[in-house]
């Protein structure tokens, strides 16, 4: 039997919240909402680049959702010196090169894996506490949840075209 990438059940927006829980809400539903896009596909399908000449795929685009999560929350935000799960010196696009349907189970779970770590790892921490991803230039955690919001936002619109060019499936 192929595995098949599992369904998700997109979680609900708050409307009247916090802002950290407002923050967290928009960033769960668009991580949700790449999930959404790559339910019910095939390890083939998740590979496709459905949108020539672009060589974009959805896994390409999970795999890079991925290390940007991981980057952004915990090396340059908590600080923590670990490695890059894609990225390298020798392709610094390895996130998008490097999908191959063989690892398309195990990019979803990290995936996921990634997202909870992160959480994790800033859900005490305060939307005002300040990084310098390099000197001159200081950020917050709240700058990094926004930059989320819309890197996923924008990475979504990507996805919904490639889905649509693979099986038709439109929608939010």
């Amino acid at each position: 039997m192929t595995w098949i990438a599992p369904s998700v059940e997109r979680r609900e927006l708050p409307t009247t919240a916090g802002e950290r829980e407002m923050l967290q809400g928009w960033l769960d539903f668009h991580r949700d909402t790449l999930l959404a896009k790559c339910a019910g596909l095939t390890p083939g399908q998740l590979v496709e680049a459905s949108a020539p000449p672009s060589a974009l795929t959805l896994l390409g685009l999970v795999r890079h959702m991925t290390e940007v999560e991981r980057v952004w929350f915990r090396t340059r935000f908590l600080g923590q010196r670990i490695a890059d799960l894609y990225f390298s010196e020798d392709d610094p696009d390895a996130d998008f090169h490097g999908a191959e349907p063989a690892g398309a189970e195990r990019d979803l779970a990290a995936f996921r894996a990634e997202i909870e770590v992160c959480d994790k790892a800033v859900a005490d921490r305060g939307l005002d506490e300040t990084f310098s991803p390099r000197p001159g230039r200081t950020l917050n955690l709240r700058w990094i949840y926004v930059h989320m919001i819309e890197e996923y936002a924008r990475h979504n619109g990507h996805a919904d075209l490639l889905r649509e060019r693979i099986d038709g499936a439109t929608g939010s």
